[in-house]
């Protein structure tokens, strides 16, 4: 069959198309980005790529007419705090507009459970899009999911942050909160079983695993699953905008979404019924197989999608190719030039930079330099990269974004997205001359202002000796100071 897919870059969308792949459809992508889209993976004649962005107002754009079946899986939870339910609700009226043009008989949406008296903003946000997608000519089924456990999701990256990094926590109260998580599996089930069956048109199910713990309880399991011992204690006092804090600051989370999940933290998400299960036959997968079946893929390195690949409207840039040119006039450069001795190894650490293995020089400047940025709203370094030793364009790499990653070329282009005045990038690029491999190492700076200038010349005395420090070990066998 035809299927429409949107969010194709987001975190279930990286999941969910290989397995329609599989199953022998054909792909329509909408993208916000095709640039961030690597469409080598898959194979030629099911793939078709449509860039469309549906938090416009009135995108003018069109979709194919035969489809026949359509996925929402646009959600705008991390880009705001306060107007993501007029974002996500623009988006569900775009489509619906668009949609309603073709053949397609069956929308799926996956959305939140939302059975409590009281809802976040977030869930509101969520029933809100299921009735305005109720409105399109097609048929509409809504899976409503709790805690998603799988790895790369948000949900789950919390949990992993919070657990390896506090033997010990002061918590607060909202950890009594109930939910009943599900594994990433599970929900790809569920979403590559149900289209076009009659039986689920225009309802909405619940689907959840077995088990209904609360959140400290979720953090005591993967302790377990992790052989880890944790003490956690809770304080009632703790507000939500401390508990806000408290989330930003332990986790690689960003602030605007850790306001978001306190707010819907705070309330029970349990299922009210999960007849679809039976009528599926599916096999739930327990949350602790579910954070045994995580790590399998993170040491495997095969760790298909993440949630802080995501990028939301709020960065400064909305294509990856509005800052794929480094700027020449108007910038400050810092150019390091290294002989390469075995390109394999150097190929290799350029691939490898970041996260876990470090920055190959002064990783403690680093980690200074990452506290700031959380300290002024920035991202951090918490984000890490996704894969240890493949890196794509449109991939988070601690406070960067990977512009080009071009093996072939010897060039890797990185964007940053730390709080700065003034725009930066960071270019690395082995070229053949007189007989010689070079790395070339280029970090360029454009100044906001004279504010921008002023932060130029005070780092200029760290840049010298970390990005000398940083060129002569990426030449090397990993050797760091």
């Amino acid at each position: 069959m035809n299927i429409l897919l949107t969010g194709a870059n987001g975190y279930i969308g990286k999941r969910l198309l290989p397995v329609l792949i599989e199953q022998g459809h054909t792909i329509y992508c909408c993208l916000r980005d095709i640039s961030r889209f690597d469409k080598s993976k898959y194979p030629e004649n099911q793939i078709k790529l449509i860039e469309i962005d549906f938090l416009e107002e009135n995108p003018d754009k069109s979709l194919p007419e035969n489809i026949d079946v359509a996925y929402f899986l646009i959600h705008a939870m991390s880009s705001s705090v306060s107007n993501f339910e007029d974002k996500e609700t623009l988006a569900a009226e775009n489509f619906v507009s668009l949609l309603d043009n073709t053949s397609c008989k069956h929308i799926l949406y996956l959305s939140g459970i939302s059975n409590a008296d009281k809802l976040s903003e977030h869930l509101r946000s969520r029933l809100n899009v299921e009735s305005v997608l109720s409105g399109a000519k097609a048929a509409l089924t809504t899976l409503r999911a709790g805690i998603i456990i799988g790895s790369g999701s948000a949900s789950f990256e919390i949990i992993r942050d919070i657990c390896e990094k506090l033997p010990m926590m002061i918590t607060p109260r909202w950890l009594q909160s109930r939910c009943q998580p599900i594994a990433i599996r599970n929900v790809i089930e569920y979403l590559t079983k149900i289209p076009l069956d009659e039986r689920f048109y225009n309802q909405s199910f619940d689907i959840g695993s077995d088990d209904v713990l609360n959140y400290k309880e979720m953090l005591l399991q993967y302790a377990e699953v992790r052989g880890l011992k944790r003490l956690i204690l809770t304080l009632p006092i703790m507000t939500p905008r401390l508990s806000s804090y408290w989330l930003y600051f332990i986790t690689s989370t960003s602030y605007p979404l850790a306001v978001n999940l306190v707010n819907s933290m705070k309330i029970d998400v349990v299922c009210a019924e999960r007849k679809i299960k039976d009528l599926l036959d599916i096999h739930l997968i327990s949350y602790k197989e579910a954070v045994a079946l995580a790590f399998k893929k993170i040491d495997q390195d095969n760790v298909l999608s993440s949630w802080k690949d995501s990028i939301n409207k709020e960065t400064k840039y909305s294509h990856l190719d509005d800052v794929l040119k480094v700027p020449e006039f108007g910038t400050f450069k810092d150019i390091r030039r290294k002989e390469v001795l075995d390109v394999h190894k150097t190929m290799d650490n350029l691939w490898s930079i970041g996260g876990d293995t470090g920055w190959f020089y002064a990783d403690w400047l680093w980690s200074i330099r990452g506290f700031m940025d959380k300290i002024w709203g920035g991202v951090g370094l918490r984000r890490g990269r996704t894969n240890r030793h493949d890196i794509n364009a449109g991939d988070a790499l601690d406070f960067w974004r990977v512009i080009v990653s071009n093996k072939e070329k010897k060039r890797l282009l990185l964007y940053a997205e730390m709080k700065l005045p003034g725009e930066a990038w960071l270019e690395f690029e082995i070229v053949r001359e007189n007989g010689k491999y070079i790395l070339t190492q280029t970090a360029t700076f454009r100044p906001n202002g004279l504010m921008g200038r002023l932060y130029w010349y005070s780092v200029l005395p760290f840049h010298y000796f970390v990005f000398d420090g940083m060129a002569s070990n990426l030449v090397k066998e990993k050797q760091r100071i």
